[in-house]
């Protein structure tokens, strides 16, 4: 496909948005940059970004201002400034012919990309197949490119797929859910294409996603954001998509808690890894997919009446989260002095949790100031394990208040071996070991201590971590990453994920050419290039939902 021929897309500075401003935010203007000689649209509204309460003024003085010429350069990127001496690496011409190699075409149409195009290795398994969450970052490559079509197509070819009848082993799936992948199958005899979808009956585990649809309506948004194109949110498919997602996930029932209860292996860690129950990745997600369906769905019957469970959720969700989820140094120590067995509205300790569970390991990892989403909290239960995917869209999708989100840095930053060591980003931390690894994992062979989802290393995380550091004005750390993935991933052929405490070792069973490192790293380096992409994927804080926080803070030590 020829990337010349669209240009970057951005909306127009003079477009008229009708999506509601809750999340509107102008991070054109994170320096006093010159304009670009190229034509722009802009992926958000004008506005001043002297009226964010975000703490982008935080590091944004190491950005320089001059600007790379007009025009893409010769390593067939976007045209973006050079600012903090961030010169096009080599690699990025390597990356995005590798991204551009795993494309999948239907119908003579680009709809998604494979998630590995490793010719080296003898089992496929279902590495050919296109994955919707792990589309996203080549998703945000080719919109920061210019490209939306990609997108557009994967979209509606989702769409479709969420229409079909669902059914394993004689059981219906509820008529919302996303498939987890798909394959596009070609008939050299007929010349035909067709789609053959993956909703977990195929899955390691039989496990339906429950992420998908919620990186649907986060990617739609994206789309939406970048290309000023309402067209597609407002289509009635894409109405009644959005809609059956969110029935799925706002049904009431027996549960007390807001937040989702889920099995193991329904999201990024696909397999068993003890997060069954109220994973922080899904919590945030449901969180960031409920605000972005809030400014995309249409102010009709259906659509207003979504909207209101939507909102009534998001302020329960968000007090949950942020009381119960959350942890810094003063509410370690509050656990620490539970009392259990209390009964009544009055309880301190409300899950019963027994601080005699608290692992070793939290005491030294928690730093004086800092903080985090821990894994899981249920009924006498709380991981207190790190996961990185979970606290970069905490972050994002301003589930974290703003000092919170200052505090998950902080963390990172006071455990920058731990959490980054030789390769960004720890998918999990601590690993599980011994006799632990075998009764979580069910003794899983690939899931060994420090390895794949049990405290390996997940390039593709570089994107999130970036994002991240931008929005809390902290862009210094993502160079850092980005600086220490630079100096490996084209040379190891750009695995799926590194092992060993530090990240040094490519992963014993990882694919080479995983195509979700590739877009991971080009999303990162475009969006440090151009700050202004991070329009598409953030969300701002609503200041409607900040509950009193009666707990103690890591900020105010």
């Amino acid at each position: 496909m020829d990337a010349t021929k669209e240009t970057v897309g951005l909306m127009n500075g003079s477009s008229v948005w009708s999506i509601s401003e809750m999340d509107d935010i102008d991070f054109s203007r994170l320096s006093d940059k010159p304009k670009l000689n190229i034509e722009r649209k802009r992926s958000f509204d004008e506005r001043s970004l002297s009226e964010l309460s975000i703490g982008l003024a935080r590091g944004i003085d190491n950005f320089e201002t001059t600007n790379s010429p007009g025009g893409r350069s010769g390593f067939n990127t976007p045209a973006s400034s050079a600012r903090n001496s961030f010169e096009p690496h080599p690699m990025v011409a390597d990356a995005w012919e590798a991204l551009r190699r795993s494309l999948v075409f239907f119908r003579g149409q680009p709809v998604g990309t494979i998630a590995a195009y490793d010719h080296a290795s003898e089992e496929v398994l279902n590495y050919d197949q296109v994955f919707v969450r792990d589309f996203v970052p080549s998703a945000l490559a080719f919109l920061m490119n210019g490209e939306p079509e990609i997108v557009k197509q994967f979209l509606l070819k989702t769409l479709h797929l969420q229409g079909w009848e669902k059914r394993i082993d004689r059981f219906k799936l509820g008529e919302g859910a996303m498939p987890a992948s798909f394959k596009v199958l070609h008939d050299p005899i007929r010349k035909t294409d067709s789609l053959v979808a993956d909703f977990g009956e195929s899955a390691i585990g039989r496990v339906a996603p429950v992420d998908s649809g919620f990186w649907w309506i986060i990617l739609l948004r994206a789309y939406t954001k970048s290309t000023g194109d309402l067209s597609l949110a407002e289509t009635p498919e894409c109405q009644k998509g959005m809609r059956l997602i969110l029935t799925l996930c706002l049904s009431e029932g027996f549960d007390t808690f807001p937040t989702l209860l889920c099995a193991d292996g329904c999201s990024m860690i696909d397999r068993r890894m003890g997060i069954y129950g109220y994973p922080i990745e899904i919590q945030a997600l449901f969180f960031m997919a409920l605000r972005s369906a809030c400014s995309l769905l249409k102010h009709d019957e259906e659509g207003k009446e979504c909207i209101e469970r939507i909102v009534k959720r998001l302020h329960a969700l968000s007090y949950h989260m942020r009381s119960y989820f959350w942890l810094d140094f003063q509410q370690l120590n509050d656990i620490y002095r539970y009392k259990t067995e209390e009964y009544s509205h009055t309880a301190v300790n409300k899950f019963n949790v027994i601080p005699d569970s608290i692992p070793d390991w939290v005491f030294d990892f928690m730093p004086t100031r800092g903080g985090y989403f821990i894994g899981n909290v249920s009924p006498a239960r709380m991981d207190f394990r790190w996961f990185a995917l979970g606290n970069c869209i905490a972050i994002l999708s301003s589930l974290a208040t703003h000092e919170q989100a200052m505090a998950i840095m902080d963390l990172i930053e006071a455990r920058w071996e731990e959490l980054v060591g030789e390769m960004p980003l720890k998918i999990a931390y601590p690993a599980i070991e011994s006799h632990e690894w075998r009764i979580v994992t069910g003794c899983d062979p690939k899931n060994t201590r420090w390895s794949y989802h049990n405290g390996g290393s997940w390039p593709v995380l570089l994107w999130l971590l970036t994002a991240a550091c931008i929005k809390t004005g902290r862009p210094q750390i993502a160079r850092k990453a980005i600086d220490l993935a630079e100096t490996r991933l084209l040379k190891d052929s750009w695995p799926e994920y590194y092992d060993g405490k530090l990240g040094r070792y490519i992963g014993k069973q990882a694919r080479k050419y995983q195509t979700w490192s590739i877009a991971g790293y080009l999303v990162a380096k475009m969006m440090l290039e151009d700050p202004s992409h991070l329009g598409m994927i953030s969300l701002e804080e609503d200041k409607q939902m900040n509950p009193v926080l009666k707990r103690s803070s890591s900020w105010t030590c």
